[in-house]
């Protein structure tokens, strides 16, 4: 493993060392905001209104920052992300304020759970870690990638557990708020690393002499690009429909449906990324051995029959265990599904690639948080898990259909061209 690391390019190394360090402040709110907020008086259905509000404004970034990141750099972008996290979180640490508290869990993404991404900067991030990279490699350093973010959001959900232990001093909801340090703390130190890291981009506008390429040859290729990132498109918006109903709202389901609090949700949460992170290096192997294309539908299949059988379990430890085992296998082709999408178009387009991919899984994600609470909200708490696991068959099937020519393990999906 060291060795593995140290023949990674230093910029890679960087990115995935602000990845760790940012995903430990993610992994402990994504246990604890929305019990916070609860904790507050705050109604599921208004919870459920204020992360549709979050992952709205953070597709409208993804859809502007990503093709503007191919032309002016991506250094400069992410470090005004974490000026901007580091902010929200000061705001978050000094008061409860519902409206203070609202426009800072906006910005700072609290309790969203990027799994140590940038949020509405991770296709600038993606981008940027794919510079260094030849095709083949991207797979597994991707995977790596998520395993890194995986492995710190385990580590911050087993300190989403504090409050349990605070709550001796500060009392009631005021025991929740010094987790917010971990955030500040998190993107002080990705600051850091970020303002170290190189970045190398050639901008869009001066290809070197030997990329030119007949205009003909590019317009077609370009439209080529574009019909792949259309399906693209169309694909993940039905990933992201079943994600924003089963996703931010998860440890709320647990504390209503079985009553439990962060002491106990936070282990369970923990040891669910740290299984996708263990899943996600393996997906790595996998995709080496099988191709992306065969890895992501196999593990996203065993997810969603773990998912339709989450709400009929009569206890929490055995919910618990499903949720961790169906995390592993969900969660885990992340890093896999990224490799495909960069590798559907040329070097000067992957931030536009990115953000398109990303764009369409947060737009429907948008609405899932608030129809997930509105339905908790009136005791529904099994229909988001079944109707999440309709949109989940529905895009392993188109999945596998729009883009089994076009792995990139196999050799099929690399793009040149101009770039």
């Amino acid at each position: 493993m060291f060795n593995t690391w140290s023949r990674l390019p230093r910029a890679t190394r960087l990115l995935l060392g602000a990845r760790a360090a940012r995903s430990v402040g993610q992994g402990a709110l994504i246990v604890t905001f929305a019990l916070y907020l609860r904790a507050l008086d705050w109604s599921a259905p208004a919870i459920g209104a204020l992360f549709t509000t979050g992952l709205l404004i953070d597709a409208t970034l993804i859809t502007l920052l990503g093709p503007l990141s191919d032309r002016v750099g991506r250094k400069r972008f992410l470090l005004v992300y974490e000026a901007a996290q580091a902010t929200a979180a000061i705001v978050a640490l000094s008061t409860s304020a519902p409206i203070a508290l609202a426009a800072a869990a906006v910005v700072g993404g609290f309790g969203r759970g990027a799994n140590g991404g940038s949020g509405p900067f991770a296709p600038v991030e993606l981008s940027w870690l794919t510079q260094a990279l030849a095709a083949p490699s991207r797979g597994p350093v991707f995977s790596l990638n998520m395993a890194v973010g995986f492995g710190g959001m385990a580590c911050g959900a087993l300190l989403g557990g504090l409050p349990a232990l605070f709550d001796d001093v500060l009392a009631g909801a005021l025991a929740y708020r010094p987790l917010f340090a971990l955030s500040l703390g998190g993107s002080l130190t990705c600051f850091v690393l970020l303002a170290c890291t190189p970045d190398d981009i050639t901008p869009a506008h001066a290809p070197t002499a030997d990329e030119h390429v007949d205009a003909d040859d590019d317009a077609t290729t370009r439209q080529q690009e574009n019909g792949l990132l259309l399906r693209l498109f169309g694909i993940n918006a039905l990933n992201g429909v079943g994600i924003g109903l089963v996703g931010p709202l998860m440890a709320y389901w647990f504390a209503v449906r079985f009553g439990q609090g962060p002491a106990d949700i936070g282990p369970v949460m923990a040891s669910a990324y740290a299984a996708t992170a263990l899943s996600s290096v393996g997906a790595g192997r996998l995709v080496e051995r099988i191709g992306v294309i065969r890895a992501v539908v196999w593990m996203r299949a065993v997810g969603v029959l773990i998912l339709v059988a989450m709400p009929l379990v009569p206890t929490f430890w055995m919910a618990a265990t499903l949720h961790v085992v169906r995390s592993a296998f969900n969660r885990g082709t992340a890093g896999a599904r990224q490799a495909l999408t960069v590798s559907l178009v040329r070097a000067h387009r992957r931030g536009t690639a990115v953000s398109t991919g990303s764009v369409a899984i947060q737009l429907p994600r948008a609405a899932g948080p608030l129809f997930a609470g509105l339905m908790f909200g009136s005791g529904m708490l099994a229909a988001p898990f079944y109707i999440a696991a309709g949109f989940f068959s529905a895009y392993i099937v188109c999945y596998r259909r729009a883009f089994a020519a076009y792995d990139p393990a196999c050799g099929t999906g690399e793009r040149t061209g101009s770039r």
